[in-house]
């Protein structure tokens, strides 16, 4: 990857990744008082979470990468070089969060509902910087009739498919759909669950059209991974209604 810089010395990806956290902390300021949040959490979010999950997605993406690493570690910290998964970045948030709200003694459930529409969106912008850095593209586009953005992308002389402009409308769309829903949402957790959900099932098949994906032996890790997330938080979101129409029909 080349990084890619603004006026010859602001990378452009960090400026993305600085634009959706701001962003972030603007929208989960808004949503404080409705979830009975202690006011201002929103910036504690943002401390503990965002370094957390820049490191857990380091680490994430190193340990399926680690014969790059296994001669010369220090490159480990060479982070400008690119090298950044998100699955890894949504697990160390997630425990940041959770060491969080055990300080806070807030329900966990409630911040990981705060966060899970603005964590969406802020892989729709993320996603941006992959084609800024052109990275994160999917099989050779040989067709000339489909050798047009948005569907293709030109990388290093040749038409790939666009992977990172349809998960990033993926996730932009996802957005939409948790933050207009998030106010009927009033079971905690079910925002998050609904997130997996759409999220996984993205995801799961847009991998399957990429040429980098982090692989172990013959599968790609983040496309069976989002599988699994996706029936598991769908299965678990449609058996918490299924229970809760019951309850609601007995009494």
């Amino acid at each position: 990857m080349q990084e890619r810089l603004l006026f010859g010395f602001i990378p452009v990806y960090g400026l993305l990744i600085t634009l959706a956290i701001a962003l972030a902390v603007f929208l989960c300021s808004r949503e404080e008082k409705r979830l009975d949040l202690p006011k201002d959490i929103s910036i504690d979010v943002a401390l503990w979470a965002v370094p957390a999950a820049i490191i857990g997605a380091r680490l994430y993406y190193v340990a399926f990468q680690w014969e790059m690493y296994a001669n010369n570690p220090i490159r480990i910290l060479y982070v400008w070089e690119g090298g950044l998964a998100i699955y890894g970045g949504v697990i160390g948030g997630a425990l940041a969060l959770l060491l969080l709200a055990r300080r806070r003694k807030i329900p966990f459930a409630k911040l990981t509902d705060l966060v899970a529409p603005v964590l969406i969106l802020g892989q729709a912008i993320g996603r941006w910087g992959n084609y800024i850095n052109g990275e994160a593209y999917g099989y050779l586009v040989e067709n000339p009739a489909w050798q047009f953005f948005p569907f293709a992308v030109f990388v290093q002389g040749e038409w790939h498919m666009a992977t990172f402009f349809y998960e990033s409308i993926w996730d932009l769309m996802g957005f939409f759909v948790l933050w207009f829903m998030r106010k009927g949402m009033k079971a905690r957790g079910d925002l998050t669950l609904l997130y997996f959900t759409w999220y996984g099932a993205g995801r799961s098949l847009i991998e399957g059209l990429r040429t980098d994906s982090l692989m172990w032996g013959p599968f790609r890790v983040s496309q069976v991974l989002s599988l699994a997330l996706c029936l598991g938080a769908g299965i678990w979101l449609l058996a918490r209604h299924i229970k809760r129409k019951k309850a609601a029909n007995a009494a």
